[in-house]
């Protein structure tokens, strides 16, 4: 094991080249940009049909436009999760963690409270990164390396309201 994949921390100028030659990559190997809220969103159908029918989600219209289906997105899907995994265990950095030691502190420790808003939180970000067309990597990522200027205008809203955000949240209490 490289000294390398011990670090918790990356740099982020070895991270940020690292997908710059995956982005080239996967446009030479897929002829697909990288992007990953499609996949989840036909993931999302495929268990949805376990549980509602399949009947139901064919008649939805989105999902009858993205049905569940194993190809480049799904694959880059799976592949996030267990390279974040195996990052997590070659770093000695894995743990399981309800309540993170920063929201305890300033929400208390209620785990239904932290599951609650991450539940929102995350709905929130999905259904708005399905209303743009695309997540962080494909609008801010993809799209940005093309100089596309949805990806660098996505890149500026996404960090100006991140820092509003983390802003209203985490200020200093009086």
């Amino acid at each position: 094991m490289s000294p390398i994949s011990k670090q918790v921390n990356w740099s982020p100028y070895l991270v940020g080249a690292g997908i710059g030659v995956l982005s080239w990559v996967v446009f030479v190997v897929v002829a697909n940009p990288i992007g990953i809220t499609t996949a989840i969103s036909q993931v999302a159908g495929g268990v949805a049909g376990m549980a509602v029918g399949g009947e139901a989600v064919t008649q939805n219209p989105y999902w009858a436009k993205h049905p569940m289906k194993l190809d480049y997105g799904t694959l880059f899907l799976v592949g996030t999760f267990i390279g974040a995994l195996l990052s997590a265990l070659a770093s000695r950095s894995f743990r399981i963690e309800t309540v993170p030691s920063v929201w305890q502190e300033r929400f208390g420790p209620s785990v239904t409270r932290r599951m609650v808003v991450a539940f929102i939180g995350g709905a929130l970000a999905m259904y708005g990164a399905r209303m743009a067309g695309g997540c962080t990597s494909g609008n801010g990522i993809s799209q940005g390396l093309q100089l596309a200027v949805v990806g660098w205008t996505f890149l500026v809203v996404m960090f100006a309201s991140g820092l509003v955000t983390a802003w209203l949240l985490f200020r200093p209490r009086n």
